[in-house]
């Protein structure tokens, strides 16, 4: 992304992390959170084998589709898109608003919980923005990946960057972990998670800073042949 962009996805991570968290979306349940700004209803639940694979966003409020219903998230998206595709799987949104590694560190056995068979990780933007040491986001993401592999899951970690406002040797240090944690772990890895997303006006909500449901359909294309290569493993 061009410095522009990134300074543009930093107040739309910022925005995220000032929101108190939305909870969590457990398999089976309805949808609760419907966007009361035009009233319409949730998209039908796509209809997934009982013994399709279970796959868990941990993430913020990206993946917590925030100031939209659940099913216009992209983890939502992806089941969506990926059932169509021949890659079912069921979907655990495990997205807390303003979450960081650290949060992300600590609920990581409840996640586990769900026996998921992978795990996608969209979390650090909020550590970035708020100038956290680069090691400790780099240990709390080794540390999450690895008690993912020791339940015998399978890890899709987003990468994610920072503006350069915090210098820009924090910024591209902080760009480097993500690939550099991916390498060195064996996961798999999908750059520029928001890449035409963040900054862009017609991908956001009317506050600009939040994603639209199309911002949504991109994210989920950003990162869909990841994903399904790796249910495609299984």
């Amino acid at each position: 992304m061009q410095h522009l962009s990134r300074l543009a996805l930093a107040f739309l991570l910022l925005a995220c992390s000032r929101t108190a968290s939305e909870g969590v979306s457990l398999p089976g349940e309805r949808e609760s959170r419907i966007a009361e700004r035009d009233g319409r209803p949730a998209v039908a639940s796509p209809e997934i084998p009982a013994d399709a694979p279970v796959v868990v966003f941990l993430g913020d409020s990206i993946t917590a589709g925030l100031h939209l219903s659940l099913d216009e998230a992209f983890p939502a998206v992806l089941q969506r898109e990926l059932l169509l595709d021949g890659a079912p799987f069921r979907l655990v949104n495990a997205g807390v608003s303003g979450d960081t590694t650290a949060g992300g560190l600590k609920r990581i056995d409840w996640v586990l919980r769900n026996v998921p068979a992978i795990v996608v990780i969209e979390l650090g933007a909020n550590d970035g923005l708020r100038g956290q040491d680069l090691d400790g986001v780099e240990r709390n993401l080794r540390a999450i990946i690895e008690r993912v592999k020791g339940a015998s899951a399978k890890v899709l970690l987003l990468g994610m960057n920072v503006p350069p406002s915090l210098g820009f040797d924090y910024a591209a240090k902080f760009e480097e972990l993500y690939e550099r944690v991916a390498d060195e772990t064996g996961v798999t890895f999908a750059p520029d998670f928001l890449e035409g997303v963040g900054g862009v006006p017609a991908m956001n909500l009317e506050d600009g800073l939040h994603p639209t449901a199309k911002g949504h359909e991109r994210l989920a294309s950003n990162v869909q042949e990841a994903l399904k290569e790796l249910l495609e493993s299984l």
